[in-house]
């Protein structure tokens, strides 16, 4: 019995380490969990008030660049634009929407000949921004994140 006793203490004690518990650092948690995002993709797009009944993702994304662009437009159709040939491009905006919904343009894309006939196009696409309505910005893991767009604007006058 005496052999057994002993067995069973020296088991108990051996197994005491099985029982650790390790400790997990919390900036190692985070750096692996950082490693698994896929940054380019996000749960939610930004919106509008009148797209976020719009439960698809997609469906979202376009509401909000059809709106975002309705708005652009309809600031353009106001002005009275003359140029002396026709304009036919398609000008590239680049938008940044940063976690408290505020728009910024990075850039502007803008052919050469387009710049020439409408030499104020770049303060008028500034403009017809700056009076949108309020934006939601984006979500990745019901957290508010920073967004890149590029809002394709078609201006064709004859």
């Amino acid at each position: 019995m005496n052999r057994i006793a002993c067995l069973l203490l020296f088991t108990l004690l051996s197994a005491c380490n099985y029982f650790e518990k390790q400790k997990v650092n919390a900036d190692d948690l985070l750096e692996e969990e950082l490693q698994t995002f896929n940054w380019n993709d996000v749960d939610t797009y930004p919106t509008f008030s009148g797209c976020d009944s719009i439960i698809d993702k997609e469906e979202g994304k376009v509401c909000f660049q059809n709106t975002l662009l309705a708005h652009v437009n309809d600031y353009l159709g106001r002005q009275n634009l003359v140029v002396s040939e026709d304009v036919n491009d398609t000008i590239r905006i680049g938008l940044i929407i940063d976690a408290n919904g505020t728009l910024a343009i990075e850039e502007i894309i803008i052919k050469p000949e387009t710049q020439f006939q409408i030499p104020t196009i770049d303060s008028l696409l500034h403009q017809s921004l700056k009076g949108i309505p309020k934006i939601e910005a984006a979500t990745k893991r019901s957290q508010y994140v920073t967004t890149a767009f590029e809002l394709p604007v078609i201006v064709k006058i004859d």
